[in-house]
């Protein structure tokens, strides 16, 4: 029963600027903005929410397939994909592009200044659904537009259930075609900023859109997250983390706990309480794709957080 993950494939250049931006930019002349940055620590790491996304819901023992258009510049980022055991079956290269890429300069209060290039990202509609066999669940987060649009539809006339994670990518949609995203999804998944925004754009409150689809589950980061259903809302404890190094990734980290929780069948008890300690076991780690468990392991850290085996 394979899980279908659309979404992006990307490079993440990390640097630490070792000051404050607030020290080297000048407010008043932001007009003629013209700054250089030395950034002595510099690390390149394998991202993008479909490659986040599988790599923890393989950790977990689930049978993830991405989905996603790649660049020319591919190859270290496939090689580290097959190490993991994850298949490329439907990942595409495009050629005379590169693999989207973000490039990230961070400094000492944790302020970013990002670039993004989203190259063959551009292309995802060129892969299609129906090209996926055995698929029995998916999820639909951050992509190329066009791709995003035709890939909903697909997985709706496929009749694949699916969860609508717009994430990044929300900005790209107007509240008619998320609420088309919606209405086609049995799950939808957002954090409290994008909550609120999703129901700016749609005139729909959390509770209408529960209304529509199977579940809408709210992140709120250490607060933990609220699974709303048509029968009210579910609150989901946040799990401790034994360290906090890096909070990048792990929304993706929380959604592959979803996926393997409504794979197994799950109770949204259960289901949230997975996705939340996977997503503390993410922030333990450097990097979206650096944090190791096997499924015996992640048994024994359940039942310490939250005091019952699963």
């Amino acid at each position: 029963m394979s899980v279908l993950i659309c979404g992006s494939l990307a490079y993440d250049t990390i640097m630490v600027f070792e000051d404050r931006f607030k020290n080297h930019i000048l407010p008043e002349q932001v007009h003629i903005l013209n700054v250089s940055f030395m950034v002595p620590r510099l690390r390149r790491e394998f991202g993008g929410c479909a490659g986040n996304i599988a790599y923890s819901l393989k950790l977990l023992g689930g049978d993830a397939l991405p989905m996603g258009t790649v660049g020319v510049d591919f190859d270290p980022y496939a090689a580290w994909l097959r190490q993991n055991d994850i298949p490329l079956n439907h990942v595409t290269e495009i050629s005379d592009t590169f693999t989207a890429q973000a490039y990230i300069t961070t400094d000492l209060d944790d302020n970013q200044i990002t670039a993004f290039h989203p190259g063959a990202m551009g292309f995802s509609h060129e892969n299609r659904i129906g090209d996926a066999r055995g698929v029995s669940l998916g999820i639909l987060s951050p992509d190329g537009r066009d791709g995003m649009l035709q890939h909903a539809e697909q997985f709706d006339e496929a009749g694949i259930p699916f969860i609508f994670d717009p994430g990044q990518g929300l900005p790209m949609f107007n509240g008619r075609e998320l609420t088309d995203f919606i209405d086609r999804a049995t799950w939808v998944t957002a954090n409290d900023y994008e909550s609120r925004l999703i129901s700016e754009r749609t005139g729909l409150s959390p509770e209408q859109i529960a209304g529509r689809v199977e579940a809408y589950v709210i992140t709120r980061g250490g607060e933990g997250s609220l699974v709303h259903t048509r029968k009210g809302a579910i609150e989901i404890p946040a799990a401790r983390a034994t360290e906090v190094q890096d909070p990048t990734g792990c929304g993706d980290a929380y959604r592959a706990g979803l996926l393997y929780g409504l794979a197994a069948g799950c109770d949204w008890e259960i289901t949230g309480r997975m996705a939340s300690l996977m997503g503390a076991i993410k922030i333990e780690c450097h990097g979206t794709q650096n944090h190791e468990l096997d499924p015996d392991e992640f048994g024994e850290r359940f039942k310490e957080q939250f005091g019952f085996r699963i």
